[in-house]
């Protein structure tokens, strides 16, 4: 059976909500982290330092094709923290790329990022029907690389001279995957952590 290419949906949990991205998310998204240089380090545009300039990097996420992103809802403010995508889904061959994902410092090292992964997880592998999820960070961000690995991801390989950064310089990607026979000892994991307030 073919797996099914990702669509707009509201995943939610108990701690965030994962809901399709909007251009009315742009206010919440720049007063979380707008003019913040640590949150888009590593992306692929600099921090916005004005809302119209936000608003610039979610229509980029909006005409991506195949991107379906979705805006981060903390369940206790009902506002939007950060944003996360699925992308380049490939249904015949049963894969997906979870990426462009950010959040604002203020939800870092809380229970938002481990909640966001586990209901994309839950829904490539369970209503999706996807075989593959992959990740692909900088060589130089260890803090992503660090959390895609306590999702229980595993390291495939370095992809070098990848692309360039804003800066120019040219960037080596680490890629990582998890496969749909390693997902429930994950599920498992991430649920567990959840439970613990990790």
């Amino acid at each position: 059976m073919t797996a099914k290419t990702p669509a707009p949906v509201t995943l939610t949990g108990r701690h965030i909500r994962l809901e399709p991205l909007a251009r009315t998310h742009t206010a919440e998204l720049f007063q979380a982290a707008g003019k913040d240089e640590e949150v888009f380090r590593w992306l692929a545009w600099a921090a916005p330092q004005t809302e119209p300039e936000m608003a610039t990097i979610i229509e980029g996420y909006l005409a991506l094709a195949g991107c379906e992103p979705f805006a981060v809802i903390e369940a206790g403010s009902g506002r939007a923290v950060g944003i996360s995508c699925f992308y380049d889904a490939n249904p015949g061959d049963e894969w997906v790329e979870i990426g462009g994902t950010w959040y604002a410092r203020s939800v870092w090292r809380t229970a938002v990022n481990t909640e966001a992964k586990l209901l994309l997880l839950t829904h490539a592998f369970e209503e999706l029907g996807m075989g593959r999820v992959m990740w692909k960070t900088d060589i130089r961000n260890e803090r992503s690389q660090n959390a895609i690995k306590r999702l229980g991801a595993q390291y495939e390989g370095t992809f070098r001279r990848a692309r360039r950064r804003p800066d120019g310089s040219w960037r080596d990607s680490v890629y990582f995957s998890m496969l749909i026979d390693e997902w429930p000892a994950a599920k498992a994991r991430l649920t567990e952590r959840l439970l613990s307030g990790a």
